[in-house]
């Protein structure tokens, strides 16, 4: 028998008559902790660089500023360009939710290399510590989806399936939920426990191969449960989805990455 759930309002709350919504209270959080975490990382002694405060706040603004315009700008590309040619002034509604990971992905290592290059850092080091707080923006962004009812799994008769009152009758898998536990808790203990207890971070680019390969598995695994985006289906006939082509993409750059840090010298 199914979990039965009363929908959730997207308004977190609400200040001075604006409303905060879950998605981006989502992103709020998975940005203050790790940001909180990066500099604690910093200050371990364990750090294979040195940043000031002033550095690590510009970074992660530049970080800010490359997960939602390549989160945006990925899922416009990759999910549903037509819709979005249709509608323009919707691209600037990221509060309807539509973020595409790997589009965030690449966001991200575009500001990380000009941060670096500005301040004569190497780009490898520094995106191998986001790579282990990156789980934290994963968990919370995936129970933002599951709040907003986006995502959802496939049609299933497991016990632990989510309907939702009063939006279908259909039981689902709840798929975010996956995604939360496999990109985000599994992942960051994954991460954080290879930086703490390994010389990895010792080789530029090796933590970074070892997410996009994390990442990869879970997201292709999860992918078997969440149902295909509707205005895409399945690619092929048997079954292969958007997220799962792209996640394969990434697995294969992780390995190629962590095998190519791995044959450089330590630093």
């Amino acid at each position: 028998m199914a979990i039965i759930i009363n929908p959730i309002s997207p308004v977190a709350f609400s200040v001075l008559g604006l409303d905060v919504r879950w998605y981006a209270l989502a992103y709020i959080v998975g940005f203050v902790f790790g940001y909180w975490l990066f500099r604690k990382m910093l200050a371990s002694g364990k750090s294979p660089i040195m940043l000031d405060k002033k550095q690590v706040d510009d970074l992660f603004s530049a970080v800010i500023l490359g997960v939602v315009l390549g989160g945006r700008i990925g899922y416009i590309l990759l999910y549903n360009p037509l819709f979005f040619i249709a509608h323009p002034l919707e691209i600037f509604a990221i509060w309807h939710g539509g973020m595409s990971f790997h589009g965030g992905l690449v966001g991200v290592m575009l500001s990380t290399w000009l941060f670096a290059r500005k301040n004569k850092i190497r780009t490898w080091s520094i995106l191998d510590m986001m790579a282990v707080v990156a789980p934290i923006g994963l968990l919370c962004g995936r129970i933002a989806n599951f709040i907003n009812m986006e995502v959802m799994g496939r049609a299933t008769d497991v016990p632990w399936a989510i309907v939702f009152r009063g939006e279908t009758d259909i039981p689902r898998h709840p798929s975010p939920i996956y995604e939360a536990f496999g990109e985000g808790v599994l992942l960051f203990v994954l991460m954080a426990c290879l930086y703490r207890f390994t010389n990895l971070r010792r080789y530029p680019g090796a933590l970074s191969g070892v997410f996009g390969m994390g990442y990869g598995v879970a997201r292709m695994v999860c992918e078997q449960f969440r149902a295909p985006d509707a205005q895409i289906g399945f690619l092929t006939s048997w079954g292969l989805t958007m997220g799962t082509l792209l996640s394969f993409i990434m697995f294969v750059a992780g390995a190629i990455v962590f095998t190519i840090a791995l044959r450089k010298k330590a630093v």
